[in-house]
């Protein structure tokens, strides 16, 4: 099932950025297509894959930082093509 995943990490520490940046590296260098905005990243791709990867990128984003939070929205389709159309 195709899935779009919209995701904003927020660590909780001055060096916010740095933790940001890897991140959003990380979900470049998979397999799944990634876009950014200024205020959150999506990624796009097979739910049975993603999860897992996304699980993995998580888990590492969170053991390298003391606080954070990490916001994610899950949707049932592919949107990366999406264009309004008003």
């Amino acid at each position: 099932m195709k899935t779009s995943i919209e995701l904003t990490l927020t660590p909780l520490k001055d060096d916010y950025e740095l933790h940001i940046i890897d991140f959003i590296k990380r979900l470049r260098d998979s397999e799944f297509k990634v876009l950014e905005n200024p205020l959150s990243t999506q990624i796009y791709g097979d739910f049975d894959q993603l999860m897992p990867f996304l699980t993995q990128e998580i888990k590492r984003s969170f053991s390298e930082i003391d606080i954070a939070v990490l916001q994610m929205k899950i949707v049932k389709s592919d949107r990366s093509d999406y264009e309004p159309n008003f």
